[in-house]
Order: structure tokens, then C-alpha cells, then sequence
């Protein structure tokens, strides 16, 4: 593949690996099961997760698996995973999911949570094939954001502030040098690739706990919400005052069901 300068991105992902690993969701329940009947594997001796970040996604392929490892570029994702982590079948290494130094056909699944558009498409699907068994399956998941809380205004109050840091993004260029791809071109690459024998898009749904507090650490896990509040933006400036206080009249701080929608999208090798 072409050199791809990926620095920017590191960067754009160190400072807060403490609240992105407390507050981001896990991969749908369902996804084992899910991944299981296109592959035919019930419990893959190996999964291999591109794109680890803490490990919210690594960790949960514990208990559906032989092995699992982690892959992932940035040192401080790396570190706050591997100090979380206590399931001996899991591991972490660091890598690109274009250069994993994994040995070929190695894994029965590589699976790509909510980062696939942080990653070079073509050099990713190749890499893929190569460490993938023959029916083997890619699976790319992301969830749509906000989740739903179950309030209305504590939904629209996250929604005010994501438009204002979008805005003020713009404004301050936090997108600049970044290495990035659209998620709804995500399919279409697939299947472009010529990586892939069969490519679908499968919608889940995922439920999790949250309150107030989380609603809020939702928002400060977005990168371009850091990257803001590190080019000197207040959280004022941002809205999440009004955010706080919104959030804690109706959700409160007992966890709640938050209601998260994904899509995921399969290849199979």
C-alpha cells in the first residue's frame, strides 16, 4: 500500500484512554453468535481485533474464544489495555491493521470496532485475507451515536453539544492531517476490494447500562471533543454545562438501559 502518515491520528487518540475505557460501549452481545454462523466456528481458536484501543473490545472475545489479540498503533491505548486486562487469553501487540506481523492464515475472525474509517481500506482488507483461514470472516462494527437513554431531553442535550463541537471543529481545522475515511462507504470498499468471497450488512441492536455521569463521559471519549478541549476550547464553550445539568435532571445517577443501534459489516474470506 502507499505510505500512509498516521501520526496525526496517534495523536488524536492520546490523553484519555482512562475515559474512553469507562465509558465507551462493548461490541454487541450478539456478535459472537452472530460472526459464528458465517464463519461455522463455533469458539475460533484465534480472533484477532484491529484497532484495539483499550481492549473494551478485545476483552469481550474472552469468553468466545481460544485467543484473542489485540492490535493497535497508539502507546497509551496500549497502555491503559494492557493494565485492565486480566483474561490470560487475551494479548496485545502493536500494530496497524494494514501490518499486523501476524503470520498468514492464522485467525478464524478479525473484527474492527468502531474504527475501521481510522484505517487505510485496501491495505486493511488485504491484510485481512492474509491472516484469515479460508471461510474466515472480516466483520467491521459501529455503532450509531448518540444511544438512546430512554429521555428525550438528555438525548437532545448531547445532540446540541456534538452540532457545537462539530462546529467549533471545523473552525479550529481538528480534522487537519487526520487519516480518515467515511463509514458509509465501508460496504462498498468491501466489496470493491476483490479481498472478500461475500460481503453483507447485518443491523444489531446492543443494551447497555448508563446515567448521567456516562451521557456526559460519552461525549469527552469523542476525539474531536479532545481535541478541542486540547487547543484550549472550554467545556463552556462546548455547552456541557447545560449538558451536566440536563442529563442529571433526567437520567439521574442510577444506571439506566441505553439502548445502542450497529451495523456491521461481514466478509467473508
Amino acid at each position: 500500500m502507499p505510505s500512509v502518515d498516521f501520526s496525526k491520528n496517534l495523536a488524536r487518540f492520546t490523553g484519555f484512554a482512562d475515559l474512553y475505557d469507562r465509558h465507551r460501549a462493548s461490541p454487541p452481545a450478539v456478535l459472537a453468535a452472530l460472526l459464528a454462523q458465517f464463519s461455522g466456528v463455533a469458539r475460533p481458536a484465534l480472533v484477532i481485533d484491529l484497532g484495539s484501543g483499550t481492549g473494551l473490545s478485545t476483552r469481550y472475545w474472552s469468553d468466545h474464544a481460544e485467543r484473542v489479540t489485540g492490535i493497535e498503533p497508539t502507546p497509551d491505548m496500549i497502555r491503559q489495555a494492557t493494565a485492565v486486562t486480566r483474561a490470560a487469553n487475551v494479548s496485545y501487540r502493536t500494530g496497524y491493521s494494514h501490518a499486523t506481523g501476524l503470520r498468514a492464515r492464522c485467525a478464524q475472525l478479525v473484527c474492527c470496532m468502531q474504527a475501521l474509517h481510522w484505517m487505510e481500506p485496501a491495505g486493511t482488507f488485504a491484510e485481512a485475507g492474509r491472516i484469515l483461514v479460508r471461510g474466515g470472516v472480516f466483520a467491521a462494527c459501529d455503532y450509531d451515536w448518540p444511544p438512546t437513554t430512554g429521555s428525550w431531553e438528555a438525548d437532545a442535550a448531547f445532540e446540541s453539544c456534538w452540532r457545537t463541537a462539530r462546529t467549533l471543529g471545523g473552525e479550529f481545522q481538528v480534522e487537519a492531517g487526520l487519516q480518515l475515511w467515511d463509514k458509509a462507504g465501508h460496504l462498498g470498499r468491501m466489496e470493491a476490494s476483490g479481498c472478500f468471497r461475500y460481503v453483507k450488512e447485518v443491523a444489531v441492536h446492543h443494551i447497555d447500562q448508563g446515567n448521567a455521569e456516562r451521557l456526559t463521559g460519552l461525549l469527552l471519549t469523542q476525539g474531536f471533543v479532545q481535541s478541542l478541549l486540547k487547543k484550549g476550547v472550554t467545556e463552556a464553550d462546548l455547552g456541557l454545562p447545560a449538558l451536566r445539568r440536563i442529563a442529571a435532571q433526567n437520567l439521574g445517577a442510577v444506571p439506566r438501559p441505553f439502548l445502542w443501534s450497529a451495523r456491521v459489516r461481514i466478509g467473508v474470506v
